[in-house]
């Protein structure tokens, strides 16, 4: 494939979201301002029909869809929003606070394709309420990873991180805060590096190519 090719058929980004929707936000502006070269954004799915990040995507003019789990099981909720993302073409998909683990059978549709942000420096403090375990176990470091999504929770291999700073005189709110300035410059910069498939999967190692 030559490189004019290649910017004519930009990577296809899918992002579910669940609630504020400001990582999804972050990427959006990140692919406007070309930090994520190469790429658009096709489709916004949330889980949550009241999640205020789907009326700022659609004041951004995304697409997007609401595929609420009520009174379905897992299998079946999957499946619609694989069909969502498999409508639109999605090449990778973006997890944006979104607040489900995914099946195996999902994750294979899509294996070494899906991303998520989690604020903590992984394998430290996977799972809900991270900072408030960095600050109860009383650490000086934290910060954010981007990884790729496998069978195991927030454990896939890891793409990129930020170190942030816990203070003595940090709440869960403040460092909460602070990590969150640099889960939406982390994010993009993943995202970009994926986009331009400069990187290798060795084991749960990701290598970028220089």
């Amino acid at each position: 494939m030559t490189l004019e090719h290649s910017r004519k058929n930009p990577k296809r980004l899918g992002i579910l979201i669940s609630g504020r929707g400001s990582n999804m936000l972050a990427l959006a502006e990140a692919v406007r301002e070309n930090r994520i070269p190469n790429a658009e954004i096709v489709l916004v799915v949330s889980d949550n029909a009241d999640a205020a990040g789907l009326s700022i995507a659609q004041d951004l003019g995304l697409n997007t869809v609401v595929i609420v789990r009520s009174g379905r099981n897992r299998e079946e909720h999957e499946r619609e929003i694989l069909g969502a993302l498999k409508e639109h073409e999605v090449d990778l998909v973006c997890l944006a606070g979104y607040m489900r683990l995914l099946s195996s059978d999902f994750i294979n549709d899509f294996r070494n394709r899906i991303l998520n942000i989690h604020p903590s420096l992984l394998p430290c403090f996977p799972g809900l309420d991270a900072q408030r375990q960095a600050i109860g176990h009383g650490v000086k470091w934290s910060g954010c990873t981007v990884h790729f999504v496998d069978e195991t929770l927030d454990g896939g291999p890891i793409i990129a991180q930020r170190i942030v700073p816990v203070l003595d005189g940090d709440t869960e709110e403040s460092l909460s805060a602070r990590i969150l300035v640099e889960e939406h410059r982390l994010y993009a910069e993943a995202v970009a590096l994926v986009v331009r498939g400069d990187f290798d999967v060795l084991g749960r190692r990701v290598i970028a190519k220089m």
